[in-house]
């Protein structure tokens, strides 16, 4: 996998933007079969800094509804990758 395919995009949410400004920790959504030492290297490479921690979940899929046609949403893979103390913040999230 090439480095676009392992991180697919930045989560911009309220937590996420907090943890970014107060722990120095991005939030990634990677790609499902991606393991920490892939996701790391990706991050260090496209964002040029030097991650000391990587930690993942994986979110299962909701159930949605459309009326009475019901099915779910699919499963994604969320990374938290810590940056190193005195490492730069990659500004991607301006709001």
């Amino acid at each position: 996998m090439n480095l676009h395919q392992i991180i697919l995009r930045p989560l911009v949410t309220e937590k996420c933007v907090a943890k970014k400004e107060t722990d120095q920790t991005l939030a990634f959504e990677v790609a499902a079969d991606a393991n920490k030492v892939q996701i790391k290297s990706a991050v260090e490479k496209l964002f040029k800094v030097k991650v000391a921690e990587v930690r993942t979940a994986t979110q299962t899929g909701k159930l949605r509804r459309r009326g009475r046609f019901s099915g779910y949403r699919s499963d994604w893979k969320k990374a938290y990758v810590r940056l190193k103390a005195g490492e730069k913040m990659p500004e991607y999230a301006e709001i």
